[in-house]
């Protein structure tokens, strides 16, 4: 079972594996077009990212280590390359190979985002902030909705929920009200004391809860709806979230939470 959680990075979606036949060496005839170089180089790197996704990060060092082969400045090459120093401990190398997947397109978005994961595991939230907020402006990547949620998590940890509202709820809009982005919208309107619109977002995410068996409340969801309800003086509601929340997270920070909510109201 899948829970509803939204407090996890996410980094945009390893591409899938394209299977690729035969030996590629940089002097083969079919790199005698610069449109073959740049095929080869991608089917490289859609194969490493795939083995990255997988773990299994031998197998996409050599298909990277063959797209730097023929492209030693390649960008897309590059970022996957921070991902695997990254995996190896080495956040150094990891930093220079994003930076300078930028630094060779600053329209390569990914890489981005991948560096902007990287500085939010860091704690380096304004750097990663800032990262997220430049990726977000393109229109055109795929994964956008992600991005503005990735963007929300930077800016709440740096006190601007304002900020995040409007970005938590973009990414609501191009995720077609994904459970994350609901929870992460309600959660952070009861915080700032937006009652109503806490309660209209979290209904929505209750009711994808109930289309969809496999996702499951997690401590976050149970005490944000203990919190709607509390203030809206829904006490059946309310009793009822504090149940799962005791009886499925009995040692969770959100339970002690609740348990110093109810003490400071006495």
């Amino acid at each position: 079972m899948k829970s509803v959680s939204g407090r996890l990075v996410t980094v945009a979606a390893l591409l899938t594996a394209l299977l690729l036949t035969g030996c590629v060496t940089t002097t083969d005839n079919r790199f005698s077009r610069e449109a073959d170089r740049q095929k080869a180089v991608d089917n490289y790197v859609q194969l490493a990212s795939a083995y990255i996704g997988q773990g299994n990060i031998e197998r996409a060092r050599h298909h990277l280590d063959r797209a730097l082969e023929i492209e030693p400045n390649s960008p897309q090459a590059l970022a996957a390359q921070g991902l695997i120093y990254n995996s190896d401990g080495e956040p150094e190398l990891a930093e220079a190979s994003f930076k300078k997947a930028i630094s060779r397109d600053s329209g390569y978005t990914r890489a981005r985002v991948y560096y902007g994961a990287f500085l939010y595991a860091q704690e380096r939230f304004e750097e990663s902030r800032n990262q997220f907020r430049a990726a977000s402006r393109d229109t055109n990547y795929k994964d956008r909705g992600a991005v503005f949620y990735n963007l929300g998590m930077t800016q709440e940890r740096l006190g601007q929920k304002a900020e995040a509202l409007v970005s938590y709820r973009r990414a609501s809009e191009l995720t077609r009200g994904d459970a994350r982005s609901l929870l992460s919208l309600s959660r952070v309107m009861v915080e700032t004391g937006d009652v109503a619109g806490a309660s209209r977002y979290y209904g929505r995410l209750l009711s994808i809860m109930q289309r969809n068996p496999n996702l499951q409340h997690s401590p976050e969801s149970l005490l944000t709806g203990i919190r709607i309800a509390r203030q809206s003086g829904d006490r059946n509601q309310e009793a009822s979230l504090v149940l799962q929340l005791k009886n499925k997270y009995p040692e969770s920070v959100e339970y002690q939470q609740y348990k110093a909510l109810i003490s400071n109201d006495k």
